[in-house]
């Protein structure tokens, strides 16, 4: 077993399954809003904060005509889509196999508050977890670092503490690289192993199940 680390494991996509529905409520609420863009270009910037996603998909005219009114509608539009969502394979588990290995874990959401209560509801973490975030906490998110920092200052650490991400998207792995931090990911953000890998993942596993059973092969045995 190797030396306790800081685990810093992101939510959405990663530990639950809710990567479609925040896709299908951004459609929703550009399509209230007059404009239609295909559900394929949205999935690809989620994991993208929303701070950015509209510029992202829309470029800066949108972002100016309709940019805060989206992010209102989306909130509407994605909380009853997050009655549905479920956890992931292995989720709680991986969370478990952590600490037993004597890791610290704190999870980094930037998701709404009330989101974030029920993923550590369906986890039942809040006695694994150390800390977490929401988006009470930071203004920047992925791929800039400012989430992962908080999440080590959450744990009394300072931002350039040794730490190892895990995630399930290119923004987790870019955000991780620009707060000096290695990424594994698992394959539940939708994008492709080269993407992924040339993002600069370490690893990639198809599920937290399957990462678990591979952690020996990691830098978390």
């Amino acid at each position: 077993m190797g030396e306790p680390r800081i685990a810093v494991l992101d939510v959405d996509g990663t530990l639950v399954d809710t990567n479609y529905q925040h896709a299908l409520a951004w459609y929703r609420a550009f399509r209230s809003l007059g404009e239609t863009f295909p559900v394929w270009r949205i999935h690809r910037l989620i994991g993208m904060g929303g701070d950015q996603l509209v510029r992202a998909l829309g470029g800066d005219e949108v972002e100016q005509r309709i940019g805060d009114q989206a992010r209102e509608r989306w909130v509407r539009e994605v909380d009853p889509l997050m009655a549905e969502t479920a956890l992931l394979p292995g989720a709680r588990e991986l969370i478990v196999a952590l600490t037993e290995r004597g890791h610290r874990v704190v999870l980094a959401s930037s998701g709404k508050p009330h989101h974030v209560d029920r993923a550590l509801d369906l986890l039942d973490a809040r006695e694994l977890a150390e800390a977490w975030t929401t988006s009470d906490d930071v203004e920047a998110t992925k791929p800039a670092p400012d989430l992962l920092q908080v999440a080590l200052t959450k744990l009394g650490e300072p931002v350039d503490a040794p730490a190892l991400v895990i995630g399930d998207s290119v923004y987790d792995v870019e955000a991780a690289k620009n707060a000096g931090m290695p990424a594994i990911v698992v394959r539940s953000g939708g994008f492709g192993d080269e993407e992924l890998r040339n993002a600069g993942a370490l690893g990639i596993y198809d599920t937290p199940a399957d990462l678990t059973a591979a952690l020996d092969e990691t830098d978390l045995s």
